[in-house]
């Protein structure tokens, strides 16, 4: 059963024929039907807004054909079927090709057929709902304000930044550590401006081989190189009328890289192996983890197309920097990897808690999802201690700051992870610290 009924309006001037028609649709529940005899009629209720209007195509006021075109100038997004009395083949072509959704003669079979169309027509729209649907979830999750978890200053000042991105139609540098959520950001960017119907085109650089980059990016014609079996169409193009995400942009080519200043610059592109240009118009937001001046002085990136791709400049801060958002993000991976899994959820202890605050998060964002979600694994019970987390990468500093202990209990904690870790060869552990191996001796006695 739909969510809504679907609206039918049947316009027919003869009676018997409009109640076999009101009778045959009317059969399907999810059907509201109301019947016309005549144009004038029908156009007066237009803004009743049906979905489907079966249209006699000659009526005692209006040519079916001028009464097509007032219904596709009203809305074009109602749907047509052509009901006539006499086959015209080149009527009906006409129509068909001016957007009617089908043509139907007054014969023997109508029902059936009209019950056809009607069942194809219902497969349609329901996949038109459920696209609907499935965008309004997309742009809900990338609501930014619930997309981007956080309350730092950090977050708050990428916020600012993201609505002023929103509002204008700049080239946006995103840059920051790798795992700080660059796509995400981006993602936010094109959902929350005005287009978010349009397609979001995402290019991660670092992963094409550098001898594809050109043909992934503008495309190919057939034949243009071993495996070239047709003509594909690159990124540029597919994000034509919408936004292309150039990802870790920094690891482009440099042989590569005047190719992409003319494709912004002239929003035109050449396909490999083609002579035409094609036009190409999108927005462009790309990332990069590196410090493309730096790329720039060294002579690894183009300082033209740095400049053509500076715009309006969003840095993330990395998670070691944002306080307590580490908490805030861990209740929120802790939630969603139950809701997935269909499990119960699992709160964390104060000593968890403590943990997660002094680990420095080498991964970012994207490392705490995978610690959390370990952790859910591991933990038996409806809480997570510090045993059930796990730190990819040992952290000295977490190790020894897990725990409130005096300065000289913080050294010989340290002087003891150092002597593990090192097969208690004192000699070594003392050159690393840079302490005498006497100092060693004597805290490993004092204790």
């Amino acid at each position: 059963m739909r969510d809504k009924p679907m609206k039918v309006f049947v316009v027919e001037d003869d009676v018997w024929y409009s109640k076999l028609l009101v009778h045959t649709l009317s059969l399907n529940p999810d059907h509201e039907v109301t019947p016309f005899t005549d144009g004038k009629s029908l156009l007066d209720q237009l803004k009743q807004k049906p979905d489907l209007i079966t249209l006699d195509f000659r009526l005692p006021d209006y040519s079916g054909t001028e009464l097509f075109d007032k219904i596709k100038a009203f809305d074009p997004n109602i749907e047509i079927v052509i009901i006539s009395e006499q086959q015209d083949i080149e009527t009906a072509v006409s129509l068909l090709k001016r957007g009617a959704y089908d043509y139907l003669t007054k014969s023997e079979d109508i029902r059936d057929r009209l019950i056809h169309v009607m069942n194809q027509l219902g497969k349609n729209r329901e996949l038109v709902q459920r696209v609907e649907t499935l965008q309004e979830e997309v742009e809900r999750k990338y609501d930014f304000q619930s997309s981007i978890i956080g309350q730092s200053k950090g977050v708050k000042r990428v916020f600012k930044l993201i609505e002023k991105a929103v509002s204008t139609n700049l080239t946006v540098m995103i840059s920051g550590e790798t795992g700080t959520g660059k796509e995400v950001v981006a993602k936010a960017i094109h959902y929350n401006s005005p287009l978010s119907k349009k397609p979001f085109v995402p290019v991660n650089m670092s992963a094409i081989p550098k001898d594809l980059v050109e043909s992934e990016l503008f495309g190919h014609e057939k034949g243009a190189f071993t495996g070239a079996m047709g003509q594909r169409i690159g990124k540029f193009e597919q994000a034509h009328g919408g936004t292309i995400f150039l990802d870790e942009i920094g690891e482009m080519d440099i042989s590569l890289q005047a190719k992409l200043l003319r494709a912004l610059q002239e929003k035109e592109i050449t396909r490999v192996g083609g002579t035409q240009t094609v036009k190409v118009n999108s927005r462009v937001l790309v990332a990069t983890h590196r410090n493309l001046q730096e790329e720039v002085k060294n002579g690894n990136f183009r300082e033209d197309l740095y400049y053509r791709l500076f715009g309006l400049p969003i840095e993330l801060p990395p998670l070691r920097e944002r306080e307590k958002d580490v908490l805030i993000l861990a209740k929120h991976f802790a939630e969603s990897f139950a809701k997935e899994n269909k499990q119960a959820n699992k709160s964390f202890t104060k000593e968890a808690q403590q943990k997660l605050l002094n680990y420095s998060y080498p991964g970012n964002i994207r490392e705490l999802k995978a610690i959390v979600e370990l952790a859910m694994v591991m933990a038996d019970g409806s809480e997570i201690v510090p045993d059930d987390i796990t730190f990819a990468q040992r952290d000295v500093v977490t190790d020894v700051l897990s725990e409130d202990l005096t300065m000289k209990e913080y050294q010989l904690k340290i002087i003891r992870l150092y002597l593990k870790q090192n097969d208690d060869n004192i000699k070594l552990v003392a050159d690393k610290l840079d302490i005498g191996q006497s100092t060693i001796y004597r805290l490993l006695k004092e204790n």
